[in-house]
Parts: C-alpha cells; structure tokens; sequence
C-alpha cells in the first residue's frame, strides 16, 4: 500500500508516491538551488561559507515568504539520493564550513538514508538543519545522530498571528516541542576556540515583524524562560515586503529602527547575552537568493 504522508504536522496523509501533499512536493527529492552562502550567522558561515541546499516545497507558506517561488513548489528539479550525496561532496571540496540543509522537513524521511551515507563515507563537516521550527518531534528523532546544528525558527507565540501569516494556529505548541527534542538531541551551541566556526548545538531565529513588536518580545521571554543561555539566538530585523504584501494593513512596510531597538533592548534587559542581532535596513540589500546564481549583497549579522 502507497504510504500515506503524516511526516509533518499538517499530517495531510496524501500518498506522496503519486501525489503532491501539503508542501507542494511528491516524495522525489528536489531542490532549488546549492552554492556557498556567506550571510548566515558569522559561526555558520566563517570565511568561506555554508554549504546551503534549498529544497523545494513547505509545510508552513508563509503569506510573507520571501522565497516564495521555491515554497510553493514553482522552481526547483529532481535529484536522485546519489546525485545529492555528490552535490554534499562537491560542497566539502569547495571549502565551506557545513552542509546547510534549508526547508527540508517535508524530506526527512527520504534523507535520513542520505545523511547516513554521507557520514559514512567520510563527510567531515556537519550538517546544519535549517527551517522554520514547524516540526514533528516524532520526525525530527529520525535525524538523532545526523544532524549537528539545529537552526530553527521560532516565529510566533500568538496562535492568531500564525494562523493569519501561515495557516498554522498550531504553530507555537508545535515548535515549542520541536525545539525541545532539538535541545535534547544537540544542546548549547558549541563554538571552536581555533576557527570560531560552530559545530554542535542549536541555534534559534526570530524575525521581527512590522507592527509585531510585542510578540517578539513574548517570543524571546518564552525562549529566555525554557532554556536561558543554553541555546543561540538570532533577532533578525531583515523583514522584506514582498509584492503579494503590497495591500496589506501591516506587512507592506518594513520594520521601523525604533522597533527593531526595542526588541533588540528588551533582549537585554531579560538577560539573553549568547545572541546575533543585524545591521542596516531590511529592504536595503538582498535576503532573496536568485537560484542558480549567487545573491550580490546581504545584510551581516553581528554579536
């Protein structure tokens, strides 16, 4: 019988064998692009760059995303296990600092056998999953053992808010537990004193939104709360207003300086001292990576 898909939490139970689920994807592997990224935190991306590798296809869709075109299933071709396990190689051989797996949940299944066999002939780098924290526990427990750096998002805390922006009024009790079993499986960020590079831990995400600036604050003393310094922050103020934001009430504008500020304050003023915060203006320089290309200028993160 065609297994029935129940491997995020959407829980969509489609047949990917023949059919498309949720996140727009059969169970064939597709990506959308792979290259050295160099705008990631500075111990993800070092000198030389993570190896990112954008898969096709979401769980969450986000009405704000910013690679819309790759959530949605629109860009992207097929690659056999064999032909990834090459791309992973290739990317080593170039020198990046790890293998940035991006938005590959809806893949786990069909990359746990990937990961071992890359391990297995000798990657050294490790791997880095990153996405947008909207997760099974039961998934991610697959990966113990694979991955090496957790970098999640934690996006709301409001169930309204995530319903409203991604369908997903599950969304925070969701990736609340999520980030539990990724602390459980990687911990505290890890950081060698030699390079400065990251190698074990996780990482978590959050990005302002206009007019949003409470439930940031909510978002961070959740955080603070549950796991204190014991794992990475990144406040991230690179908000873009996409074309399909243009009419609405508050995401067709960018994140005000002064909102950014106080979030970045208050960050402080809870005690979170292990966290990357961004300078300069959002929709001033590039977030958008042009698949197939490298993107010409990123906004920087600094401590």
């Amino acid at each position: 019988m065609p297994r029935k898909c129940m491997d995020c939490p959407r829980r969509c139970g489609i047949s990917r064998k023949e059919h498309r689920g949720y996140c727009g994807e059969t169970e064939t592997l597709r990506i959308a692009r792979a290259a050295p990224h160099y705008w990631e935190e500075p111990p993800i991306s070092g000198e030389k760059g993570s190896g990112t590798v954008f898969f096709s296809g979401c769980s969450l869709r986000c009405i704000f995303c910013q690679n819309h075109e790759i959530a949605v299933s629109h860009v992207g071709y097929s690659v056999t296990p064999e032909e990834l396990l090459r791309i992973f190689s290739d990317l080593e051989q170039q020198g990046v600092h790890n293998i940035n797996l991006v938005t590959a949940s809806h893949f786990t299944a069909q990359l746990v056998p990937v990961l071992r066999q890359a391990k297995a002939d000798g990657l050294r780098i490790p791997f880095v999953w990153n996405s947008s924290g909207y997760e099974l526990p039961e998934t991610l427990r697959l990966l113990d053992g694979l991955i090496d750096i957790y970098l999640p998002d934690f996006k709301y805390l409001n169930p309204e808010t995530a319903k409203a922006y991604s369908n997903a009024p599950d969304y925070p009790e969701t990736a609340k537990a999520a980030l539990e079993e990724m602390v459980r499986q990687c911990g505290a960020p890890q950081i060698s004193p030699e390079t400065g590079l990251m190698t074990r831990g996780v990482q978590v995400r959050h990005l302002v939104l206009p007019g949003h600036a409470q439930e940031s604050r909510q978002v961070l003393w959740y955080l603070y709360q549950t796991y204190g310094n014991g794992i990475g922050y990144s406040i991230m103020n690179q908000y873009t207003p996409m074309p399909q934001m243009k009419d609405h009430p508050l995401l067709s504008r960018r994140v005000t300086a002064q909102e950014y500020a106080n979030v970045v304050r208050y960050a402080e003023q809870i005690g979170i001292v292990n966290a990357y915060t961004q300078e300069g203006e959002a929709a001033s320089e590039s977030f958008i990576p042009e698949f197939h290309a490298e993107p010409q200028q990123n906004l920087t993160f600094s401590t």
